[in-house]
């Protein structure tokens, strides 16, 4: 895992004037509280990111559990933050508005520790199927996987939107696997 630049985070300025142009006082307590957690965590973190991150090596062989929470709410670099931030202000604006702020709450909490335990279990079926040990020590961070299961269920509760994926109209329904792929295709890491 790398480490983050020092200097300008041009992905955190651009994070805090969208912020600034929704309006706090437009963002639900849930969201809101997720997004400056996220943000002071990339300020502040707990510990490098090489310590934080989640891998079948670390949190199952290791037993290092703690990982299962830190992992989520840190990430690589100041895009990294931008881009899922930006996802978790919008989704969170539409959910937490829809599911009420204690629901969603829960939702963000179970949903932050079960797609570190999918994430494990995923990496452990490729070590398996792929005989690779390799895949083991495969070590990831970030709120993308929670952002992800958002998506699903936004498109449940939003049912018949079509979205624009690459230019294509996709149902919204099948549109978060289908950017899953592609995700995985142009930023493997």
């Amino acid at each position: 895992m790398e480490r983050r630049r020092r200097g300008v985070n041009a992905g955190l300025l651009l994070l805090l004037y969208q912020i600034s142009q929704v309006g706090l006082q437009n963002i639900p307590s849930v969201t809101l509280g997720v997004l400056v957690l996220n943000i002071f965590l990339f300020l502040n973190p707990l510990r490098p990111l090489s310590e934080v991150c989640l891998s079948v090596n670390e949190a199952v062989h290791k037993k290092n559990w703690q990982r299962l929470l830190l992992a989520p709410f840190h990430h690589a670099d100041d895009w990294h933050l931008y881009y899922n931030m930006i996802s978790m202000l919008w989704k969170g604006i539409m959910l937490e508005r829809k599911l009420k702020s204690i629901w969603f709450a829960y939702i963000i909490a179970v949903f932050s520790v079960l797609i570190g335990v999918v994430y494990m279990v995923l990496e452990l079926l490729v070590v398996i199927i792929l005989d690779d040990p390799s895949y083991e020590m495969n070590c990831g961070v970030g709120f993308s996987g929670v952002l992800f299961a958002l998506k699903v269920l936004n498109n449940h509760y939003n049912p018949g939107r079509v979205s624009n994926v690459f230019g294509l109209p996709i149902s919204s329904k099948y549109a978060c696997w289908v950017e899953l792929v592609a995700i995985h295709f142009i930023s493997p890491g």
